[in-house]
């Protein structure tokens, strides 16, 4: 009796797929976002900020970042933070002051053309956001309350909007 030879279809069928699977794994790992780090992201403080971060920030999905003390949400257009920026001095700038369940936090809020660039006021270290008004033009206070609690566990250094 001839002897059947196996049908190679059924190979070829596992191997397309498994390099497939492989490709879809290897878009996955896309290469973190170029943070610069703040001048004091060493600061201990800013660990339990970076740790309280929501695990998603106006919808989006946290995106690696290079640096310490830095998150970024969103693949296109991110949501950036960054602890360990200056902390802003006495201001008569307007401030924006975020009550949340979270915790409450003063910000000042400045306009940046295509983006908002909001600091965390009375706290150091501070937490920056920039906040591309592409993501949140209209709702840059409902991310600002989303960060509020993580942003209110640095120090206070006594400073307050008035």
């Amino acid at each position: 009796m001839p002897r059947r030879m196996p049908d190679a279809r059924p190979r070829a069928v596992v191997a397309a797929l498994g390099a497939a699977a492989i490709g879809v794994l290897l878009a996955a790992c896309a290469q973190p976002l170029i943070v610069d780090p703040a001048p004091y992201a060493g600061d201990p403080a800013c660990a339990p900020v970076m740790l309280a971060m929501p695990e998603t920030l106006g919808g989006l999905t946290p995106h690696s970042t290079s640096s310490q003390a830095t998150t970024a949400y969103g693949a296109e257009f991110p949501i950036i933070a960054r602890c360990g920026v200056e902390p802003p001095g006495p201001t008569t700038a307007p401030c924006v002051a975020i009550a949340s369940d979270a915790g409450n936090q003063d910000w000042l809020v400045v306009d940046q053309g295509d983006l908002w660039r909001a600091t965390a006021f009375g706290r150091t270290p501070a937490l920056e956001l920039t906040i591309p008004k592409v993501r949140a033009d209209k709702a840059v206070g409902d991310v600002l309350a989303e960060v509020s609690g993580p942003a209110s566990l640095a120090p206070s250094n006594g400073l307050a909007c008035r």
